[in-house]
């Protein structure tokens, strides 16, 4: 299966914003999900979106802040994320999940695709 490769992150200034993508050329068939990890954190869930780019969801924590897209025929998955924030620094993690046209669980364990990881920091 090809990897998950994200791109997009990178240093911003507080109240800024940037717009993640991952090319997921196998995936257009699953749900698909990012996550983050910050240093000393565990990983957590961020937002979802279905297979078919219909329905998504998200954490509280950044509800109104991110939104998260598909383009099925460019085979990627964006996050754009708003009003960012210095507690949002964190690596950033595109994920597919395990079970095809299933909406996403908010479980790390439930998705088999991940990517490296892109690094997000946020700066006051």
């Amino acid at each position: 299966q090809v990897p998950l490769v994200e791109s997009g992150g990178g240093l911003v200034q507080a109240g800024g914003s940037l717009r993640l993508s991952c090319a997921a050329s196998e995936f257009n068939k699953y749900g698909m999900a990012w996550f983050r990890q910050a240093p000393g954190k565990e990983r957590e869930f961020v937002a979802a979106i279905s297979w078919s780019g219909g329905a998504n969801d998200y954490a509280d924590f950044v509800k109104g802040r991110f939104f998260i897209s598909r383009d099925t025929g460019k085979n990627t998955v964006y996050l754009q994320m708003d009003s960012l924030n210095p507690e949002d620094t964190a690596v950033y993690y595109c994920a597919g999940y395990s079970r095809k046209y299933q909406y996403p669980t908010h479980q790390s364990a439930d998705f088999g695709s991940w990517g490296q990881g892109t690094q997000v920091t946020v700066s006051s």
